[in-house]
């Protein structure tokens, strides 16, 4: 592979940011920026396949479950980008699963005990925000929502559709945006230094990830 075309397809630095679109990845095998952490003694399935109607067509990052449990996470932790603030964004497609469809982003990883993530859920259609502390997962409340509500906020993501789901880090402070609108903030203060960023996806969750966009403030 060319210098341009290592370029183009693993990350565009600039003053916008680096974006990963994966367009010349080796198909079927995870890009080797990448790192997927083991659960339970077993790595997560994520790699390369090919989808006519990705943003930046032809491939995509794909994470394929094997036997995942209920409540497991299945992590893709980008190797060469650190960040405490900034912005974090990427286009998901819910392909299909039937104890959750959807994805979302890691920020602040600091290893795989112990990181924030956003969850865009097409199953429930559900949008939250949680952190992972010394391996325990507990969601964090949304600014302006009631005690006795629930934790998520409540918008549709249809399935096999494409969509953008984006973070906002400033110190203690996360704005979560699907489409470019804002749907909540929330507040923690677990993870205050930088961390590497990542994507994630939930239990049988197939995902469908592409032009994933970094931008450090």
């Amino acid at each position: 592979m060319g210098l341009l075309s290592w370029v183009l397809s693993f990350g565009l630095m600039s003053a916008a940011g680096s974006v990963f679109n994966f367009d010349h990845a080796s198909v079927g095998k995870t890009p080797p920026e990448w790192t997927v952490p083991s659960v339970n003694g077993t790595p997560p399935r994520w790699e390369i396949r090919k989808d006519p109607s990705a943003p930046t067509s032809p491939y995509v990052l794909a994470q394929v479950p094997t036997n995942a449990r209920q409540d497991e996470f299945s992590l893709a932790i980008l190797n060469s980008m650190s960040l405490r603030d900034g912005d974090i964004s990427v286009r998901l497609k819910p392909v299909s699963g039937h104890e959750d469809q959807g994805g979302g982003l890691v920020f602040r990883y600091r290893d795989p005990r112990n990181y924030y993530l956003v969850r865009a859920d097409a199953h429930d259609g559900e949008i939250t925000v949680y952190k992972m502390e010394n391996g325990r997962c507990s969601p964090i409340r949304p600014r302006g929502v009631a005690n006795s509500s629930p934790f998520a906020i409540k918008h549709n993501i249809q399935p096999n559709t494409w969509n953008i789901l984006k973070v906002s880090v400033r110190g203690s402070r996360f704005q979560v945006y699907v489409n470019h609108r804002r749907l909540l903030q929330a507040d923690d203060t677990s993870f205050s230094g930088p961390g590497k960023v990542g994507l994630v996806t939930v239990a049988d969750s197939v995902t469908y990830f592409d032009d994933f966009r970094v931008n450090a403030k």
